[in-house]
């Protein structure tokens, strides 16, 4: 684990400096009160399924996180709650997958995880993520999808510390009652994640 304590210390030391750069170069961004707003467009339930099974395929083998850890996704913002929205749970994020500006299905950036008692883990989707200033310049400003899904687009500053960004959850192991690309799930609990255990 201590391995583990320094790769998050070199992830957060790399993000504050991704920051810095991000900001100004794109100088300062707006920032609607709530910290993020949807530009994705209802679930068509063909492509939902196809990108749900998609996204199972590519994560199935990380219902073991000793796997994700092997792999370079590390434990990251602790457990996420968003209070009465419900929860995004334990991000093991692979910064090496962040910072490319590539979106593919077959490697999320971010591994979603519930925690469980006895400092367990389990997988309830994946997350991809692509910071907005160099999508956009790569993109001429088109908002990135996945499979015919657009992404939300989160407003800097945000609870991550991180610049503006483009994302998509996709609960592809955990059904969500407000929908399989809402940020938040409210089926997700944080109540046995134990922050000393990593």
């Amino acid at each position: 684990m201590k391995a583990t304590r320094i790769a998050v210390r070199l992830a957060f030391s790399l993000m504050a400096g991704l920051s810095v750069i991000t900001v100004a170069q794109s100088g300062v961004f707006a920032q609607d009160g709530h910290g993020s707003h949807m530009t994705a467009a209802p679930e068509n339930s063909a492509r939902t399924s196809a990108l749900v099974q998609a996204v199972r395929e590519a994560t199935r083998r990380f219902q073991d996180p000793a796997v994700a850890l092997a792999e370079n996704y590390v434990p990251t913002f602790g457990c996420v709650s968003g209070s009465s929205e419900g929860q995004m749970g334990v991000h093991f994020v692979n910064f090496g997958l962040v910072f490319d500006n590539v979106i593919d299905v077959a490697h999320p950036d971010v591994l979603l995880y519930e925690p469980l008692p006895n400092n367990r883990f389990r997988l309830t989707g994946a997350d991809y993520l692509v910071l907005s200033a160099p999508w956009n310049a790569a993109n001429n400003g088109t908002p990135p999808q996945l499979m015919g899904q657009l992404f939300h687009l989160f407003e800097a500053p945000n609870r991550f510390g991180l610049p503006e960004f483009y994302t998509l959850h996709v609960w592809a192991w955990k059904d969500n009652p407000q929908g399989t690309f809402a940020n938040w799930n409210p089926t997700v609990s944080c109540d046995a994640f134990n922050p000393d255990s990593h």
